[in-house]
């Protein structure tokens, strides 16, 4: 997985999210709602303080995160949020879709509309999820720590790969390591420029700039549905991909 910069494809992204502010702030609440439904106290809820984590990195309002973790855990009357992943491809190239809903019926006619008309088709179930595992990413600046001290800090805490990518270091964790390597390094003073769980592919593939574009269109026309939670693929991030998503 070294070199494909999985945390470059993100930070591009990251960066047209300031004007969906208000939309980000929903899709955070539904991850909440979702994850407290395990409990309402993030201590001993590790998805519930992973969701939490992540709308404070996009600075949701406290009052806000506590509702959502409220509403989810049943301490107020409201929807019932469910999960699903819907799986596609682009051509050769792999999507999974997170969604998170208080309508199945609704969502997935509604995203295997918006697969059909961006050059997508939607697929059965596990055809494409065993390509993917979920885990941890967290992205360090090489310029915070040399490689091997860093090495050591990440697998001790239970990292199972460090790897260079650009101007950074990726770190990946097992999930239920995520938030104990995110520690580690926070006791060391050492920022992250991304910290995430999100599925990973085992194996990405090169896809020519036709279906890039198509591939990157698509996940951008998804994740302005407001049930769509995440999308991931399997498409190889280059340079040349890099400088796509930056013109799209």
């Amino acid at each position: 997985m070294a070199g494909h910069s999985h945390a470059a494809n993100i930070a591009v992204k990251k960066g047209k999210m300031d004007r969906l502010r208000a939309r980000t702030f929903a899709k955070c609440s539904k991850q909440i709602m979702v994850a407290a439904r395990g409990g309402p106290d993030p201590n001993f809820n590790f998805a519930l303080r992973h969701a939490i984590d992540l709308a404070r990195a996009v600075s949701m309002p406290n009052d806000k995160i506590d509702h959502a973790v409220k509403k989810g855990a049943g301490l107020l009357e409201g929807i019932r949020m469910s999960e699903t992943v819907i799986e596609a491809y682009v051509g050769p190239v792999a999507l999974l879709i997170e969604c998170v809903t208080d309508n199945q019926n609704r969502t997935r006619p509604e995203v295997s509309n918006i697969l059909d008309k961006g050059g997508g088709k939607a697929a059965a179930a596990n055809s494409v999820m065993w390509m993917f595992k979920r885990r941890g990413l967290l992205a360090v600046k090489k310029e915070a720590l040399p490689e091997d001290k860093l090495m050591d800090l990440v697998l001790e805490a239970g990292a199972e790969d460090l790897t260079a990518s650009g101007d950074a270091f990726e770190i990946l964790t097992p999930p239920e390591k995520f938030l104990v390597v995110k520690k580690a390094l926070e006791d060391a003073k050492l920022a992250t420029t991304f910290a995430e769980i999100k599925y990973l592919a085992d194996n990405e593939i090169d896809a020519d700039d036709a279906i890039a574009k198509k591939v990157l269109e698509l996940v951008e026309n998804l994740e302005d549905h407001d049930d769509v939670n995440a999308v991931h693929h399997n498409m190889k991030i280059t340079e040349r991909v890099i400088e796509l998503m930056k013109g799209a």
